[in-house]
């Protein structure tokens, strides 16, 4: 079983000389839940808040956040 936990750590000694990554904080300042008690409630805000709201609308941000897809991004050695 000793052999189990030193396998895990084979990652170390390919990443040595790697640049310093940083991930910028992309967490929301703050958040709410907000309830409607009809659907029209619901349409207003919508209209308010200038984004499209329907009753499987889970979250928004506001204003509206650009959010950026990068499933099809690969970061490859250039040799």
């Amino acid at each position: 079983m000793s052999g189990f936990f030193e396998d895990l750590e084979w990652w170390k000694k390919e990443w040595q000389g790697m640049p310093e990554f940083i991930q910028e904080d992309l967490t929301s300042f703050h958040s709410i839940l907000v309830y409607f008690e009809t659907k029209e409630d619901l349409a207003k805000f919508s209209k308010l808040i200038e984004q499209p709201l329907t009753e499987r609308t889970r979250s928004v941000w506001y204003p509206i956040a650009e959010i950026g897809k990068t499933t099809n991004k690969r970061y490859v050695d250039e040799s």
